[in-house]
């Protein structure tokens, strides 16, 4: 039983995520970051002049940052069973049996297709990282989803309720500027939750667990 726990806690050392408090990531080097959900553009359907405008307010929106921030693409599987669910569920209210035959025989279509196509879901995400550390020292900005933590390193102290406010103030007016220079471009982002936040590691860190539904515990 002890080499199961010394197991865990090895494998835990290699996350380097403190804590996640109030949407903010908080990792072991000291380091917040906010994740950013976004919207997506089909450009295909835009004509010539359409894409060249986005590409070139894209482009704007990069050269005006003054910080570094990460773009990240999670594809999964399509979970198609809460869909299947909400069918049967119909099917069992259902009287009429025309409309029965109907919904049965969809339900078996769905299945059918769904297992032989591969058919993906894409999120895309947009890390804003806030260092403090290296804001003081007058170090250049840094980014990334996590940063580069020496496995087994000693957690900072932790964040005193005034300067995790004083830190989360400088990473909202990040995001300000990311979400008003994505706008321009037509992409909405919206600042994931902390049990967002849990959930999209938790299947980051556990991919074979991908189509199992989840549960949050709250501590």
């Amino acid at each position: 039983m002890a080499g199961v726990q010394e197991g865990a806690k090895a494998t835990q050392e290699f996350v380097p995520i403190k804590e996640v408090r109030d949407g903010v990531i908080i990792l072991k080097d000291g380091s917040l970051r906010v994740i950013l959900m976004a919207s997506s553009i089909n450009l295909a359907l835009k004509s010539a002049d359409e894409q060249a405008a986005v590409i070139a307010q894209f482009q704007n929106f990069l050269n005006s940052l003054e910080f570094t921030v990460q773009f990240f693409v999670e594809s999964r599987g399509l979970d198609i069973r809460p869909y299947i669910a909400l069918l049967e569920g119909r099917l069992a209210a259902e009287l009429d049996d025309l409309m029965k035959l109907q919904i049965r025989e969809y339900i078996t279509f769905i299945r059918d297709f769904t297992e032989r196509s591969n058919i993906m879901s894409k999120n895309f995400f947009i890390v804003v990282p806030y260092d403090p550390a290296l804001i003081e020292r007058g170090a250049g900005p840094i980014g990334g989803i996590l940063s580069a933590v020496t496995p087994g390193a000693e957690a900072g102290a932790a964040l005193t309720d005034e300067q995790f406010e004083q830190y989360r103030s400088q990473l909202e007016q990040r995001v300000g500027i990311v979400e008003q220079g994505l706008v321009r471009t037509g992409v909405r982002v919206a600042p994931l939750g902390t049990e967002e936040i849990i959930e999209l590691f938790y299947k980051l860190f556990n991919p074979g667990e991908l189509e199992k539904p989840m549960q949050i515990v709250k501590q």
